[in-house]
């Protein structure tokens, strides 16, 4: 990967763990469901206007949003509502990287390697660790919010498994998806909003805009909107289309170290050395089951299997998708491309 798309790929990596703190200055102003609610709201309006629907099944279109925007954001704006410590919400969220690995194994049967499956015992080690850490502090009461926050990591996951179906049936349309996955949850998260938080609380939220927290509030909800998610997942996906995926994903563990120094930065909130401690064996067991070994080439590899020839395999890996393909013998002599044939070939 060259410089300037690990600088892009490191960019990614702050804004996403800047915008935990954004989300907390969000919270000061308006209540959880509403503001996820808002959030998706930004987006989804120009979206419906001016981008065209990509062509996917639109039950792999709701199961993207209704996991990745509507239950992984119920239960973390739920969860950081309700106390849980802004750097450690950061770093929690990573167990949907386990999660999506168990359920994609269950519902997709996808195989489990051996360094998939050690990456997830690890990482639910440590956040067990950090589950047990949090029973013992007041009486078990921080322990919810760290619960509502992996229920969060789960519904991530699910909006994986539709990302991942979804993107197989429209490989080049991963950001218009990621656009449109956006229109999903406003309507639900409104609704909630009105049902659970209740018209007083929502209009009593839109008064003092003005102010210094209604404005830190408003910028808080911009910054997660606009930069986090359409220009953060839009450098991202880039990213993706240019490397392997195993090159690009390590760099998403910058996001919880990110989180939690800006937390500490910004807002003042420090994190509790054993938190620490458990937390790097969640980056730990995440990166490791993340990352994949290169298969080594075989040695009798002909010229146009390593890039000589003009196979649609060359094609494929010269802009690589984000889901790494490797095509069967089969299918790269099917798809050589030969040419006009040549007097050998009539003979034969």
């Amino acid at each position: 990967m060259p410089t300037r798309d690990r600088l892009l790929a490191m960019l990614v990596a702050v804004t996403w763990g800047l915008n935990f703190p954004a989300i907390h200055l969000t919270l000061q102003q308006f209540p959880p469901f509403l503001a996820v609610a808002l959030r998706f709201a930004l987006i989804a309006v120009p979206t419906l206007l001016l981008v065209p629907r990509p062509r996917v099944p639109v039950r792999w279109l709701l199961l993207y949003g209704a996991g990745f925007g509507v239950l992984q954001f119920v239960f973390l704006y739920a969860a950081m509502d309700a106390g849980m410590p802004t750097g450690l919400a950061s770093l929690v969220l990573q167990s949907s990287a386990p999660f999506t690995v168990v359920l994609a194994a269950a519902f997709l049967r996808e195989r489990v390697s051996g360094r998939q499956a050690l990456g997830v015992l690890v990482a639910v080690v440590g956040l067990s660790g950090i589950a047990l850490h949090r029973a013992g502090l007041e009486g078990g009461a921080t322990l919810v919010p760290v619960l509502l926050t992996l229920c969060g990591g789960l519904g991530w996951a699910v909006g994986n498994l539709g990302n991942r179906l979804a993107t197989r049936a429209a490989p080049r349309e991963s950001f218009r998806l990621m656009l449109w996955m956006s229109v999903v949850p406003p309507l639900p998260m409104l609704t909630l909003s009105l049902t659970v938080e209740g018209p007083d609380r929502i209009a009593a939220s839109f008064g003092g805009l003005t102010t210094p927290t209604g404005l830190a509030a408003l910028g808080g909800l911009a910054f997660t909107s606009l930069v986090a998610t359409v220009g953060g997942s839009g450098l991202w996906t880039a990213l993706m289309s240019r490397h392997p995926a195993g090159v690009v994903a390590p760099f998403s563990m910058l996001v919880p170290v990110v989180g939690i120094g800006s937390s500490w930065l910004l807002l003042r909130e420090a994190t509790e050395p054993a938190e620490l401690a458990w937390g790097a064996l969640v980056v730990t067991g995440v990166l490791l089951g993340s990352t994949t070994r290169r298969r080594p080439a075989p040695a009798d590899a002909t010229p146009q299997a390593s890039g000589a020839g003009t196979t649609s395999a060359v094609a494929i890996a010269a802009t690589p998708s984000p889901r790494p393909v490797s095509p069967s013998p089969s299918v790269v002599v099917a798809d050589t491309v030969t040419g006009a044939p040549t007097a050998i070939d009539r003979t034969a």
